[in-house]
């Protein structure tokens, strides 16, 4: 399950690279964090169990940014834990005061924090928006200072006025200060980033959740966000998460994309999924997601 802290794929002259903050394993039952998990779905779907899950029947959580060059262009899609947040609660254990070398890898792969011009947030999850902001003499500021930041308009409204610590707290250090600096614009989940790169609605996870689909010389990709964490997700798509704020809608979600993008030649990145990445096909009633073309 091992992968490099930064990979590459190439869609025609478009290059994402996965950069690593952290990769965490055996801690995670699938058992609690998926609704209605039955381990007779891996009886069913074996090559879930081979590739995508830990000793346990847990599952491994990657958490990275896909970091896309296109022509002179450098755009980041969803930031990470962050380092140095102050978390308390359950998110304490897993994004609370972390130290990783994040912004080192990001850097040595080409995107260091100046250079980016852009930042997506799929959602405004606590683990999706912790680098957008650095810590600075005491302060939160944007970490990448020469960026704007697309939130989709529909998960900051809804967000801004959650009251729930975790994600207060993540939204007031990593979000606020952001529209503070007046870096961010609020945009609609297909909003249309330039001609290669687009926002996909995907609600559900959150009311206003968000893919990305890349497209350029005939081929394709698409950054799934949360609207599915582990692979399992894409072969019984009923499965919800307990973290989705609707669960029967992030599974009719789930439900299009599997039609969507079964059988096509688009490479599906999944943002917590270790392994990375793959592509969709029909076997029966279901669908596999394998590394091969």
């Amino acid at each position: 399950m091992s992968e490099p802290a930064v990979q590459t794929w190439r869609v025609g002259d478009v290059a994402i690279s996965r950069v690593e903050e952290m990769v965490v394993t055996g801690i995670v039952p699938l058992g609690s964090f998926l609704l209605d998990f039955d381990s007779a779905d891996l009886d069913r779907h074996g090559w879930v169990r081979d590739r995508f899950v830990g000793e346990g029947l847990t599952m491994p959580l990657s958490f990275h940014t896909f970091a896309i060059a296109v022509g002179g262009r450098r755009i980041l899609v969803d930031t990470g834990c962050g380092n140095a947040k102050p978390r308390t609660g359950s998110a304490a254990g897993l994004f609370g005061d972390l130290d990783t070398p994040y912004l080192r890898r990001l850097d040595e792969a080409g995107f260091a924090p100046e250079s980016i011009d852009t930042v997506i947030c799929t959602h405004l999850h606590v683990d999706h928006v912790g680098w957008n902001t650095r810590l600075v003499d005491g302060r939160w500021v944007p970490t990448f200072p020469n960026a704007r930041y697309l939130f989709v308009d529909e998960d900051h409204r809804h967000w801004s006025r959650q009251e729930e610590e975790m994600h207060a707290a993540s939204f007031a250090d990593s979000v606020l200060p952001v529209v503070e600096a007046g870096l961010a614009d609020l945009v609609p989940s297909d909003h249309v980033v330039c001609e290669e790169v687009r926002l996909e609605p995907t609600p559900g996870h959150t009311p206003g959740h968000a893919s990305v689909r890349i497209d350029a010389g005939g081929a394709s990709a698409v950054i799934t966000g949360d609207m599915a964490h582990h692979p399992l997700q894409l072969a019984v798509p009923d499965r919800s998460s307990f973290a989705d704020t609707d669960p029967l809608a992030a599974a009719r979600t789930r439900h299009a994309f599997v039609e969507r993008y079964a059988d096509t030649a688009t490479l599906v990145l999944g943002t917590h999924f270790a392994p990375t990445g793959g592509y969709l096909r029909r076997d029966g009633a279901t669908c596999v997601l394998t590394p091969d073309a």
